[in-house]
């Protein structure tokens, strides 16, 4: 059998749901990992052993008797630690919250619970999901498990690193402008921001309310499937939830991808920004075998990335200081260095700007609809280098890693899957994007990929 914390969520829940694997001896598995491994990894802030224990012992009751929830019953899952968790701190890394025990479980914390989930710990994040790589701050940050001294990026930094190190199955992150797609990429795992409003946010601390997702992250994309199986619900105490009919992910993998149109957003990287030339080559590998899977590859042109950057920013800014402003004024010296300036910077927006760049907003929705009626998915890379040396402040720089606003901006579901390494070993990575609602196809194509080009196989050598 592979090493039970290598195992991906689909070859663990078959092992459990026939009784030939524990929940219990799963999760002591990676219990005793992360003691191993975490404390140089630091991707937890709280490990939970002994409710993760418990809550392993009633998913092996329960499918002893024949009550088997589904494939997340009895699967090792952390939290990104600015989900809620009842009488369980939620402090979004920073010293503002160390504090802060919330009541109730955010929404999406709850429906793993109610398939079985086990919940191992809380993991790192940037501060509030937007102070960087910091050094200032109650709890290190996180490191990348392929290279301890390279970034995991950020903000999902803890969650995407568990995964890559094998601490657990299953993540939760959010992503505001990238920060589930761009810590999936530098740590070579695959990460889904869903389509807006696909997944409610409930209980989960807000950064910018209209550019907010939640979404999953795992060692693959059928992992991914597996989990908005489960998140995938309509919660009517979130504004922003919609109503869509309920999917089947894990069936939507099946099936060739023949005449799939895929949309090439080659001005990103060979225009807008410059990009490392293995990225793009393992981009034209991905080309090349969605050619031969059956898919019709052409370009596509949408405004330059930078209109996009530049309306997330504005927009971001402005909402994340609206959520921030009063602890600004009483208590600014709770806040780390690269947070508190971050977040004060939306005091400086004016209320024009910020109306101007919802109108932009509109527009560039308009646009990709439009581009989208003749293809059926867009790829372009995630990011355009791989992992820089941890602590290398490149929003302070100016330097702009990723390819990830663009969905954000507009609400399209964008999924980041590995899909080839660097001459050093370093993961390089591939973005997929679909039509609003449709990210089981955007999770198909990543699955066809992920099996062809065999990337699922590698695992960071600190983890071996």
């Amino acid at each position: 059998m592979t090493d039970l914390h290598f195992l991906t969520i689909a070859e663990a829940a078959d092992l459990l749901r026939t009784r030939a694997l524990s929940p219990v001896t799963l999760t002591e598995a990676f219990l005793r990992r992360i003691e191993q491994l975490d404390g140089k990894l630091n991707s937890h802030i709280l490990v939970l052993a002994d409710q993760a224990l418990a809550d392993a012992k009633r998913a092996e009751a329960e499918i002893a008797a024949g009550i088997y929830k589904g494939p997340l019953h009895g699967i090792p899952v952390g939290l990104k630690d600015i989900y809620n968790t009842a009488g369980i701190p939620t402090t979004g890394h920073s010293a503002l919250f160390r504090d802060h025990v919330p009541a109730e479980d955010a929404f999406t914390v709850a429906a793993l619970r109610e398939a079985g989930a086990v919940i191992t710990g809380k993991l790192s994040t940037w501060e509030f999901a937007i102070g960087g790589t910091s050094f200032d701050l109650p709890w290190p940050p996180a490191r990348n498990p392929w290279n301890l001294s390279r970034d995991p990026s950020g903000s999902s930094s803890g969650s995407a690193a568990a995964i890559a190190a094998g601490l657990c199955l299953g993540t939760m992150g959010s992503d505001t402008g990238g920060s589930i797609r761009g810590p999936a990429a530098w740590c070579g795992i695959a990460g889904l921001k869903p389509t807006y409003g696909y997944l409610s946010r409930r209980g989960v601390l807000p950064l910018s309310f209209s550019l907010d997702h939640a979404g999953p992250m795992c060692w693959t994309s059928e992992d991914c499937a597996l989990m908005m199986q489960v998140l995938a619900k309509h919660d009517p105490l979130d504004a922003a939830s919609a109503t869509v009919p309920p999917v089947d992910f894990a069936a939507a993998l099946q099936g060739s991808l023949t005449g799939l149109r895929v949309g090439v957003v080659r001005h990103f990287f060979e225009r807008d920004l410059a990009t490392d030339p293995d990225v793009i080559a393992a981009l034209e590998t991905s080309l090349s075998v969605l050619r031969d899977l059956g898919a019709r590859v052409g370009d596509v042109t949408l405004s330059p990335f930078s209109v996009y950057g530049d309306v997330a920013t504005l927009i971001s800014r402005s909402e994340s200081y609206a959520f921030h402003q009063a602890w600004l004024r009483s208590s600014p010296e709770l806040y780390g260095a690269y947070g508190r300036q971050r977040l004060m910077a939306g005091a400086f927006i004016a209320a024009a700007d910020y109306v101007n760049a919802q109108r932009q907003r509109a527009k560039l929705v308009a646009e990709i609809a439009a581009v989208m009626r003749d293809v059926d998915v867009l790829v372009f890379p995630t990011a355009r280098c791989v992992a820089r040396e941890i602590g290398e402040d490149t929003m302070a720089s100016g330097y702009q890693p990723f390819f990830n606003r663009a969905f954000n901006v507009t609400g399209n579901p964008g999924l980041s899957i590995c899909n080839g390494f660097s001459a050093d070993g370093l993961p390089l990575s591939l973005q997929i994007g679909g039509r609003p609602f449709e990210d089981a196809l955007v999770l198909k194509v990543g699955h066809a990929l992920e099996r062809a080009l065999g990337t699922r196989s590698r695992r960071p050598e600190f983890a071996c």
